[in-house]
């Protein structure tokens, strides 16, 4: 997962997100993060704790989802009612996805129209994915509202080799799975750009674990009826030096999605005429200017997010049909200065419009629209040798509320003997959704203020063995406040008195153990209270990912990972419930006759664990698949 990276193998990506030439010298960079400061960073140089998942591990393992990469991550929980294209919670830190901001090639992807602007993880495939970096911590700062835990950002433009390459993955397997995609990439000492076309079908499983009690809606009460989901994904990115100082770059995403789902409640039931529809569509395109040598960097960006859901819910007093729109539009300006090789500063600002549309049978129409500008600083100094420090600080003005501040402060010191210290501290907030400031009826409440977090981490890393062997130990504490809740006395949504806290451990090890064999392995304590003293549901108290990759013959590989998950809580009817706890193992075994094909066949949930993320609700039992993949 650690990548090593030149100069011009790595500026096009970060071009996306930050603004960086695309240079020409070839200086080895360590392992790259752009996350932290919103600019390409030497991992070693960041006091905030950042987790990455490269193209290699990607490929390794051949997942179909970018929410089974997450999984593996320390810190970040994974809870789904059912399977393929059913809505899924991810946890960053034991605070669910509405605190963790989402980015995919740079566009802020969470759907405005949703109770809690949050994304839909479900609708995101693996096919054409190239990293995932996950940073841990509040980063309010650098990416406003909504990143009180964290932040996930999806990359498609990492790993291209020079020339032009054609890629095809194919994969087909138990309960009528078929995966296919194709992809068309290329790079030259100017840039380079990345287009995937990839899709999904799948006859699924029941999500509900129980069958329904209307004939109508389950029409046989003898067996569960699986839930299908079928994908359909687009993307394409790019960029271009087309100047000495001059870098162009774009990005845009297409997804259609449709799928089916049962009925939720206390139990969970069995519904065959439930479905939803999804379209979504998202760009970015902007240039960065140099100047001073290189030393002062100007970026200018604009990007969109169109989402249309259709939802068909049938129940034993007709049918529900709903429709709901989101849009967002926002320009981005982000500057730095290197005011010596020891100091930079950066800057920036960016203003967004969030709008929704909801439509429903029961005669709802509602539009409502808010708007967010912020600017922000950071100063990034070495005053020694092996000590880097940094400094931000934000304020933001939404148009319901008013003004917000936020700031961040972290740290890095790497010893000569492969030690390093780290830590952070910093402030979030998230701003209180469309529907819970305007919802009709009475439900919204204009007078609600953002929710606010204070957090901090510490960790000690240690390499041996020229970084062959690489641990990690993390401490981190999150405490949110103002919380916003759906109020049953009122019928509307309010402020919660209370501050909802989590602290935890984090503990991972990473080691190239022999030429042929690399493991892993991780364990998160998470310990979560609500203002109530009572914790927080879905959160494992402990959490293990286990992981091993070997090449026991020439042309042979064999990628083995297990999630173990011990005392997770959830609410079933007002009232924590205990969840069984579960050991999921996945393999896939390969074979490559030659350099760029690939055979191999793939396993989830080997031995057919009957576990529950989700009360009431099923997760994958065992499945099996072929596949192949090509380059040429």
């Amino acid at each position: 997962m650690s990548v090593r990276l030149s100069l011009p193998a790595f500026a096009s990506a970060v071009a996306l997100v930050a603004p960086v030439p695309a240079l020409a010298q070839d200086l080895d960079l360590g392992e790259i993060v752009v996350t932290p400061n919103k600019a390409p960073t030497d991992k070693k140089k960041t006091g905030v704790k950042v987790e990455t998942i490269d193209k290699a591990e990607i490929d390794k393992q051949a997942k179909p989802a970018v929410l089974d990469y997450l999984a593996q991550v320390p810190g970040v929980a994974v809870a789904s009612p059912g399977g393929s294209g059913q809505e899924a919670s991810v946890a960053v830190r034991g605070a669910d996805k509405k605190y963790v901001k989402t980015l995919w090639n740079g566009i802020d992807i969470a759907d405005p129209s949703n109770t809690q602007v949050q994304v839909g993880f479900q609708h995101l495939g693996a096919l054409g994915v190239s990293g995932l970096e996950v940073l841990k911590g509040s980063q309010s700062t650098h990416y406003g509202s909504d990143a009180v835990a964290g932040v996930v950002a999806i990359d498609t433009l990492g790993g291209i080799a020079t020339g032009v390459h054609h890629d095809i993955a194919l994969e087909a397997g138990m309960r009528g799975t078929f995966r296919a995609a194709y992809g068309l990439s290329g790079a030259d000492d100017k840039g380079k750009a990345s287009l995937s076309i990839s899709g999904l079908a799948t006859g699924g499983f029941s999500a509900a674990a129980t069958n329904g009690t209307d004939p109508a809606l389950d029409p046989d009460p003898t067996r569960l009826e699986p839930d299908f989901h079928r994908n359909g994904t687009a993307n394409f990115a790019f960029d271009r030096r087309i100047s000495e100082n001059i870098t162009v770059f774009g990005a845009a995403l297409f997804i259609a999605s449709q799928g089916a789902f049962d009925d939720g409640g206390t139990t969970p039931r069995d519904n065959v005429l439930n479905d939803g529809r999804s379209r979504q569509f998202a760009g970015r395109a902007g240039f960065t200017v140099t100047s001073m040598d290189g030393r002062l960097r100007n970026t200018f960006a604009a990007q969109s997010f169109d989402i249309d859901r259709d939802l068909h819910l049938v129940s034993a007093f007709g049918p529900f049909d709903a429709n709901y729109a989101g849009r967002r539009a926002k320009a981005e300006y982000q500057g730095a200065f290197d005011v010596s090789d020891r100091v930079t500063l950066q800057w920036g600002g960016d203003v967004e419009a969030q709008s929704s549309h909801v439509t429903d049978n029961f005669g709802t129409d509602a539009s409502d629209a808010v708007t967010i500008a912020g600017l922000w600083a950071q100063a990034i100094v070495t005053p020694v040798e092996g000590l880097t420090l940094d400094a931000s600080l934000r304020h933001d003005i939404h148009s319901a509320y008013g003004g917000h501040t936020t700031w961040r402060g972290a740290a890095s010191y790497a010893f000569a003997n492969g030690t390093r210290l780290h830590g952070s501290v910093g402030t979030g907030y998230r701003a209180p959704s469309l529907y819970e400031l305007y919802a009709p009826f009475g439900t919204g409440n204009p007078t609600l203020r953002p929710e606010t977090s204070f957090s901090a981490d510490f960790g000690v890393e240690q390499s041996w063995m020229d970084g062959r062997f690489v641990g990690d130990i993390t401490a981190f504490m999150l405490n949110t406040d103002n919380l916003i809740d759906y109020d049953f006395a009122t019928f509307s949504y309010q402020q919660t008195v209370g501050v909802t806290r989590r602290a935890g451990v984090e503990v991972s090890l990473k080691a190239q153990a022999t030429d042929w064999l690399d493991l892993m392995a991780a364990y998160t304590f998470t310990h979560t209270a609500q203002p109530s003293g009572a914790r927080r549901p879905r959160i494992p108290l402990h959490a293990i990912a286990l992981g091993a990759v070997a090449k026991p013959a020439e042309k042979w590989e064999i990628a083995a990972n297990a999630r173990i998950a011990l005392d997770t809580l959830d609410t079933v009817g007002g009232v924590l419930t205990p969840l069984d706890n579960y050991i999921v193992v996945d393999a896939k075994l390969a074979y490559k006759p030659k350099e760029n094909l690939e055979f191999y066949l793939r396993g989830e949930n080997l031995f057919n664990a009957q576990y529950q993320t989700i009360k009431g609700y099923n997760s994958a039992p065992l499945g099996v698949f072929a596949g192949m993949k090509a380059r040429f």
